[in-house]
């Protein structure tokens, strides 16, 4: 049985389509931004987000994109090249996983919604989700966002990149 992942909300029509949760169930939105560079060779960057604690140290990957499509599962060779997410969780995944692998994304702002399912049993503290990209024939970025778990209330935190990656914001709720 396939686990479903987290969902885009630009591929969803703007429509979140989530199983429906207990009211007490808390979730992170992430929208991140890839930006349109002005460049003459380019290629959608590989992004990783993972949530670390205060010490960085990975608690959990909630998605990495890249070229899940390449013949024998040729793209997972390259992400070695999201070095910081590769050296603290990547090289220990087992990739590709349900819920956790996805395609690359064009340029453009996009949106997924973790659900406390996806994020599992976090202990309550303080949390940073991270975001790193890297592009072939490019450069690589890493951006922070910190939140407190469990949320009380919506709470938005952001995040902004200079080159490979864009606005960053993080609602915990």
């Amino acid at each position: 049985m396939r686990v479903p992942g987290p969902k885009s909300i630009a591929v969803l029509g703007g429509i979140a389509a989530a199983a429906p949760a207990a009211a007490s169930a808390a979730d992170l939105t992430v929208t991140v931004e890839i930006p349109r560079l002005p460049v003459a060779e380019y290629h959608r960057p590989y992004v990783a987000m993972w949530i670390e604690k205060p010490d960085q140290t990975a608690v959990k990957t909630l998605a990495v994109w890249y070229d899940v499509k390449l013949k024998n599962n040729e793209g997972a060779e390259w992400l070695k090249d999201i070095r910081q997410w590769w050296r603290r969780a990547g090289r220990s995944l087992a990739l590709p996983a349900d819920g956790v692998s996805g395609p690359t994304r064009a340029p453009g702002r996009h949106q997924v919604v973790f659900s406390q399912a996806q994020i599992g049993n976090l202990p309550a503290g303080e949390y940073s989700l991270v975001v790193e990209a890297s592009r072939e024939v490019g450069g690589r970025e890493v951006v922070k966002a910190p939140f407190a778990w469990p949320p009380k209330g919506a709470k938005t935190t952001r995040g902004a990149g200079t080159t490979e990656l864009g606005a960053l914001s993080v609602t915990a709720k």
